[in-house]
């Protein structure tokens, strides 16, 4: 039996890279699970534009590296015990294997081991502005009982940097899963007097 639970974290070749190290950052600082990282060839070519930042730099924020064409690795199987899957981010290309059942890669097949065992599948899907095909793929998977999670900035925690975004996010990530984790979410207290008096 394994010591921590485990959860798969998959990185994409979408804008928003940084929410996948982050998550794999903030795992890692918890010691709560053993982190499986899965990123396609365009995830790690986003990063270098986006971040700077080289394959090897990311891998080694993962407990556990797999290669995303090894569609025989552990998390294809539904014997691999887990606490579910994010995909962050979530390029529409992946989405729409997700969507279909394409499974031609470790990343969408790791993501269908999920769906069909009904474990926790959380994509944060990046694109704008949306046609009908990436919405009704979003509509296949949450009706599969996926959770489409755009990342969204909340700005009634009035943010001050694209770290407090960022955190935000992944932090409500992280809620999904009951992982813990401290201050990364402003929760809501309800409406501020100063909101109050505004409206009256």
């Amino acid at each position: 039996m394994n010591a921590r639970p485990r959860l798969v974290v998959a990185i994409t070749g979408a804008s928003g890279v940084i929410y996948g190290v982050r998550l794999l950052e903030q795992l890692r600082a918890s010691g709560a699970v053993e982190s499986h990282l899965v990123m396609s060839p365009s995830g790690a070519l986003t990063a270098s534009q986006e971040l700077d930042m080289k394959r090897s730099d990311i891998e080694g924020l993962a407990d556990v590296v797999h290669n995303a064409k090894d569609v025989g690795a552990t998390i294809a199987s539904g014997s691999f015990r887990s606490l579910g899957m994010v995909i962050a981010p979530c390029s529409m290309k992946t989405l729409a294997s997700i969507a279909h059942g394409l499974a031609d890669n470790l990343v969408s097949r790791a993501a269908d081991v999920m769906l069909k065992e009904r474990r926790r599948l959380v994509l944060m899907a990046r694109e704008t502005p949306l046609n009908l095909a990436h919405l009704r793929n979003m509509t296949s998977v949450t009706e599969m009982g996926g959770i489409v999670l755009p990342p969204v900035p909340a700005f009634y925690t009035r943010p001050e940097t694209v770290d407090d975004i960022v955190n935000h996010t992944v932090g409500r990530v992280l809620d999904l899963f009951d992982i813990e984790h401290e201050g990364l979410v402003k929760r809501w207290d309800g409406i501020t007097k100063r909101g109050l008096e505004t409206v009256s």
